[in-house]
């Protein structure tokens, strides 16, 4: 017998799911009397029902109480459990069972059933829909109802993260488990009055959401991406940005579907998409934010960039995303979801920014910590570049016009200021460097499917990397006119030292402006050169030192006048002899670069051994530097930095940088 008081009613779930709409709401904790450490809890409370069904014995279950509001005028209100969660849903999976397996399908009773949802995680709702709607075989009666649920066709790969799912299909098991051979256990549950409980409504007492959210304080909070989820679903629907749009194309079913399936197969960490999600999303603000299509001021884009590069999980990231944005982060979820991700790996060098797998895995879940770290301004810049490609060629995906473009973008993003100490700070480290490189990436991506025919008939607008621009231009022309030299041309820039700025090594082959003037078989052999001497640090050698020691430009062997500095305890201006190897790249590009020009030269058709051996000692050469360039271990286990008094008589061979007295150096006479 149903019983009635002023404030609460006692009801079956049966009656309380046809007279509302039952929606545990996105504040609650998930469904923890389904997880494995509660299995003696879980299957207590399942025997309690199972033997008052048996004995014919009302069993009252207490309060279950919580909110009851109507959203748009629906037919059924909707109520909102506060406490009761638990019980209400092993109840609806023991409802779901009793229907499954005794009865054919009935529209009328998918419809009821459907009354019972999820808000807390989207994936969890879509799941209580297709357990109603979708079939259940159950002919083998041994055999475990998750592991049938889980290999259906209709059950998605990532909803094994969801805990609520996870907990839900244990309890299935365990319901199988102990009610399989109780008959008409449909009937019993939803015709009979036996296991009941009282629900109350909390407006009743005058509570406020404020309270019914601190009351619900000791459930599990939600983790920075459910939280952005659920701000970015609530916006979407308030700006009715997804207005006309099919349901399974709406963001709210992909989220926790396709693309969190995509997440999951690919880039999970610790058994968690939220990480990569969360990542994947700063970092589509933060190029929109340097292409100036967020919903914020001007002069706010670098200061949200930059606490957005800290920190990929900013609470009110979703704050920034307007239409344009969030149609963008769409876009991209679906592009990279439907792709073959090994089609974007990059078979050349990325140099210092080698990601450890792919771009795309660097940015969604390489670091140290994922938790905390993040990709650098650089690799994101890449990623924008990639995902730029697939925007504009992803149906028409050539894997050569894509390598070329990466190939001109990493050139840019390549490039340093580098000084003599061959110190060389990456071009973009900065909120506006970010900027400046985003946008010329956006500005070139119109001609990303051929990128040197663009460039060679396109004028470049953006002032970002100028000087590398008009070289990736003079690169272009090459390969335009002469394209069966275009893999000698990307062989030079992929060396080490070289790092992608090839006109130093255009220059030895005769270039001077003019890409007729380039004598191409000695392009091969300087190409030769930079392979064999100069393609990694160890070769940075003190023969090479000795060898530069001999070469020579306007009469002077002075190529050690790139840097100085002043030793006062000597007397004598310091000098370097490449200390690393980073400084042979500044010397290229300085005023003395005609020494290592003449130095390839010789080393397209002498070693350096024959070079020495060869090399005619001037007569007013100074015997220190004789020394040096014929003793072959004087050098060994010094600085490489030397002191050369004005009259250059001697040297000496410093012990350290900066030596605080005169033993702090070797003297060479």
């Amino acid at each position: 017998m149903e019983k009635e008081s002023k404030n609460a009613s006692n009801l079956s779930f049966w009656k309380l799911i046809n007279k509302f709409r039952i929606e545990i709401p996105i504040i609650q904790r998930d469904y923890a009397q389904g997880r494995e450490e509660h299995k003696t809890v879980r299957v207590n409370f399942l025997l309690a029902i199972k033997n008052a069904i048996l004995n014919s014995q009302e069993l009252n279950l207490d309060f279950i109480y919580g909110n009851v509001v109507n959203e748009n005028n629906e037919k059924l209100s909707i109520f909102q459990p506060l406490d009761g969660q638990q019980r209400l849903t092993t109840l609806y999976l023991l409802h779901w069972y009793a229907y499954k397996k005794e009865l054919d399908e009935n529209k009328k009773i998918n419809e009821i059933l459907s009354h019972f949802t999820y808000e807390t995680r989207i994936s969890s709702r879509e799941f209580c829909r297709e357990l109603v709607v979708q079939p259940i075989n159950f002919d083998n009666g041994d055999e475990s109802i998750r592991e049938i649920i889980e290999d259906s066709n209709w059950f998605f790969l990532s909803w094994k993260q969801d805990s609520t799912i996870r907990a839900m299909l244990k309890t299935i098991d365990d319901i199988h488990h102990e009610f399989k051979d109780i008959p008409n256990l449909w009937e019993l549950l939803t015709k009979k009055n036996i296991i009941t409980f009282y629900y109350l409504i909390l407006e009743d007492f005058g509570l406020s959401d404020d309270l019914y959210i601190k009351m619900n304080a000791r459930g599990r909070l939600l983790t920075p991406f459910e939280n952005l989820k659920a701000e970015l679903q609530s916006k979407i629907l308030r700006h009715k940005w997804e207005e006309g749009k099919k349901v399974a194309d709406c963001f709210s079913l992909k989220i926790d579907t396709y693309w969190t399936d995509f997440i999951w197969n690919n880039f999970q960490y610790e058994h968690s998409v939220d990480i990569s999600h969360m990542r994947l999303i700063s970092t589509l603000v933060m190029t929109n934010a340097a292409l100036g299509k967020l919903a914020v001021k001007p002069e706010q884009r670098n200061e949200i960039i930059q606490r957005t590069q800290e920190d990929s999980f900013a609470r009110n990231l979703v704050d920034y995303i307007n239409e344009d944005t969030f149609n963008y982060i769409c876009i991209c979820y679906e592009l990279y979801s439907t792709i073959d991700l090994q089609i974007l790996n990059i078979p050349f060098c990325l140099w210092r920014h080698a990601p450890k797998k792919s771009i795309t895995h660097e940015v969604l879940i390489e670091g140290s910590n994922p938790r905390t770290a993040t990709s650098s301004y650089t690799h994101k810049v890449i990623f924008f570049a990639q995902t730029e490609y697939l925007i504009h060629c992803g149906s028409l995906f050539d894997q050569t016009s894509f390598e070329d473009w990466i190939r001109v973008v990493r050139n840019i993003v390549s490039r340093g200021d580098i000084d003599s100490d061959g110190k060389r700070p990456d071009i973009v480290r900065s909120p506006d460097t970010f900027v400046g490189a985003i946008n010329l990436v956006h500005e070139l991506s119109s001609g990303c499917s051929n990128i040197y025919e663009y460039l060679s008939t396109t004028p470049v607008k953006s002032t970002f990397a100028k000087e590398q621009i008009k070289e990736e231009i003079v690169k272009a022309n090459i390969i335009q006119e002469y394209p069966q030299y275009k893999e000698l041309l990307f062989k030079i820039e992929d060396n080490e030292l070289l790092r992608g700025r090839i006109t130093f090594a255009l220059q030895c082959a005769g270039y001077n402006g003019d890409i007729n003037s380039i004598e191409w078989d000695i392009l091969r052999k300087v190409c030769n050169v930079f392979s064999d001497y100069f393609n990694s640090e160890d070769k940075l050698t003190d023969e090479l030192r000795r060898t530069m020691l001999t070469i020579e430009v306007d009469g002077k062997y002075e190529f050690y006048h790139y840097w100085w500095s002043y030793w006062n305890v000597g007397q004598a201006v310091k000098r370097k002899l490449f200390v690393q190897f980073r400084e042979i790249e500044y010397f290229i590009g300085s005023d003395y670069k005609e020494y290592f020009k003449k130095l390839v030269l010789l080393l397209t058709e002498k070693t350096y051994d024959e070079i020495l051996r060869e090399f005619i000692f001037p007569k007013d050469m100074p015997n220190w530097k004789r020394r040096l360039i014929k003793e072959e271990t004087l050098l060994s286990g010094t600085s490489k930095y030397i002191a050369i008094p004005d009259d250059n008589s001697f040297c000496y061979l410093l012990k350290s940088r900066r030596p605080r007295d005169i033993d702090g150096g070797t003297k060479i006479e």
